[in-house]
């Protein structure tokens, strides 16, 4: 959520909207979109975040992790055979 909430941020600047701006666009309050953008509101329904995207031009998506770390079942494998 925290990259999405500085990607918003990033977006509604750039058009020069102001947050008040931005809200009533969307029919909500200049606080949800301090909190979508600040990462600090504690639960944002996804419809929302999707339709200021989509209006930015933006598409929500999900794609793996490209985890760095190793997985516990990778280090077992490892050990296992090493």
């Amino acid at each position: 959520m925290e990259n999405l909430g500085r990607l918003i941020r990033s977006l509604r600047k750039e058009r020069k909207l102001s947050q008040q701006e931005l809200a009533k666009q969307y029919g909500m309050s200049r606080s949800t979109i301090s909190g979508i953008e600040n990462n600090t509101i504690s639960e944002i329904g996804l419809r929302k975040v999707e339709a200021i995207l989509s209006g930015f031009g933006y598409e929500l998506t999900a794609v793996p992790r490209q985890s760095k770390r190793p997985t516990l079942d990778s280090l077992k494998k490892a050990n296992f055979h090493g």
